[in-house]
């Protein structure tokens, strides 16, 4: 990538920055309907600049505290800790990837996806949804992120964890039953917030 294009990149973040604080300040929140919001890990992934990604993600973080994020940013936050050292956030952020869609590590491996008959509970959990997925581990700079997601991929506390969650959620898309519901989504919140 040249100068120039790394310019034009941070003129765009730096662009989308000002929109959200000044719709901020315009209307004193955000209405980011557009999704404005979801661009800056992407463009700076691009640039390799991952500490300007980690201080975006913490402005996001502290102005956006109640977005979940959707698997294909979340999955550009976890780049980011990974990419600036912060393997305890890093671990945390995969375990959130896996459990928003869990098709999209297969997709970065280049692994077959094969639908799970499973309770989804967005559009965003479904496996067409990683079909448009950008990243994937042939992308050389990433060659270090590739193996240190392939040993925690394999790794017996997410192995244990990826498969209570699929068990439940596989359970939960056949129970009509509201009280048993209950009790499955309170077990997937359960798995969902054990960090080991």
């Amino acid at each position: 990538m040249t100068p120039r294009q790394i310019e034009k990149i941070k003129t765009k973040i730096r662009s989308i920055r000002a929109t959200l604080v000044a719709e901020k300040r315009k209307y004193g929140g955000f209405d980011d309907s557009r999704g404005l919001r979801y661009m800056p890990p992407e463009l700076f992934i691009k640039i390799q600049d991952y500490k300007g990604g980690l201080t975006y993600l913490r402005w996001f973080d502290k102005n956006f505290n109640d977005d979940m994020g959707m698997p294909n940013f979340l999955f550009e936050w976890l780049i980011i800790l990974f990419k600036t050292k912060n393997l305890k956030g890093a671990e945390e952020k995969a375990y959130q990837v896996f459990f928003a869609n869990s098709y999209l590590f297969d997709k970065y491996f280049g692994r077959k996806i094969v639908p799970i008959e499973k309770y989804e509970y967005s559009n965003w959990a479904i496996p067409e949804f990683a079909e448009h997925f950008n990243y994937n581990s042939d992308q050389k700079e990433l060659s270090d992120f590739t193996d240190w997601l392939k040993a925690f991929e394999s790794s017996e506390s997410f192995l244990r964890k990826k498969h209570n969650y699929i068990v439940t959620s596989k359970k939960l898309k056949n129970v009509n039953d509201m009280e048993a519901r209950k009790q499955l989504l309170a077990e997937l919140r359960q798995i969902e917030s054990e960090l080991n």
